[in-house]
């Protein structure tokens, strides 16, 4: 029997826009291009050959159009995995919710989502101006606990292993560790991006272990999570949506994974805020690859 989704659940716009993004059903390509920074999806989109739409609701834009005979929509998420939770669920929504009947549609609708983002680099072959490709992404945000099937999808081998090399406290929220989709890295990877454990932190700071004016309640952490290794696996990288990603992706049946440039080495300690041009340069690749 096909489920009914009432207006509490997913809320429609009168022009039949979804609420958050401001984007209608017809108006979203199959692959998509997120970025967390708004004024990023213009700069997506200057490689278009032509556009069908530019939208701008609260924090979010969208524009969709062609590059190189491939329709893409490119959307800006703004930062964090809450705002993923908005996107990616209004994203499925837009693709496999009838939005006249309010019932889900019968056909399963994939969609491809690359995210391109910046990111903070952990180890010697991840320094400033590498592309890091997440093929495991930790959450520290929670965000995947709230939904049933969490266990199905997650490496939970990884998670105890990495949970009890950290001496993970009880006052965090449990992480979580999600493959994102094998062949769509390779695809977009190759042989030029470092293949990556990436955690999502559910902060700029604290969570990444920054201190400013307020001690951190485990100044250990960075240390600890530069130090793990699993199944040959190491932690490469710091950001802020991965996981949500492609945890969401996966529980839907979409194809997703994130790809990072890295702008500041945490260990070495160095940091760069000029990176229009190897930025302009991920973007192409991703484009010529997705």
């Amino acid at each position: 029997m096909k489920r009914y989704f009432p207006p509490s659940e997913l809320l429609i716009e009168p022009n039949g826009a979804v609420y958050h993004l401001g984007v209608k059903p017809q108006q979203l390509a199959d692959k998509v291009i997120l970025v967390g920074d708004p004024n990023r999806v213009p700069k997506v989109a200057e490689f278009f050959d032509s556009k069908e739409c530019d939208i701008s609701a609260r924090e979010f834009r969208t524009i969709t159009g062609n590059y190189k005979g491939k329709r893409i929509t490119v959307v800006g998420t703004g930062i964090g995995c809450d705002n993923i939770d908005i996107v990616i669920n209004e994203l499925d929504a837009l693709a496999n919710i009838d939005f006249e009947t309010r019932y889900e549609k019968d056909t399963l609708r994939q969609l491809q989502m690359v995210r391109i983002g910046t990111c903070g680099g952990l180890q010697e072959n991840t320094p400033t101006g590498s592309y890091i490709c997440s093929a495991k992404s930790i959450g520290f945000d929670g965000l995947l606990n709230f939904y049933a099937g969490r266990n199905e999808v997650c490496d939970l081998d990884f998670e105890a292993a990495f949970t009890k090399h950290l001496n993970w406290s009880p006052q965090l929220c449990a992480p979580y560790t999600i493959d994102c989709d094998a062949e769509l890295m390779e695809r977009i990877a190759q042989d030029d991006m470092v293949r990556g454990v990436t955690i999502s932190c559910g902060g700029f700071f604290g969570p990444q272990g920054r201190r400013l004016r307020v001690p951190l309640a485990f100044p250990q952490q960075n240390e600890l999570v530069v130090s793990f290794e699993h199944n040959g696996w190491r932690i490469t990288n710091f950001e802020m949506e991965s996981s949500a990603l492609a945890g969401l992706a996966r529980l839907m049946g979409h194809r997703a994974t994130t790809v990072c440039l890295v702008i500041a080495h945490r260990i070495a300690k160095q940091a760069t805020v000029d990176y229009d041009a190897k930025m302009r340069e991920l973007i192409q690749t991703v484009l010529d690859r997705i």
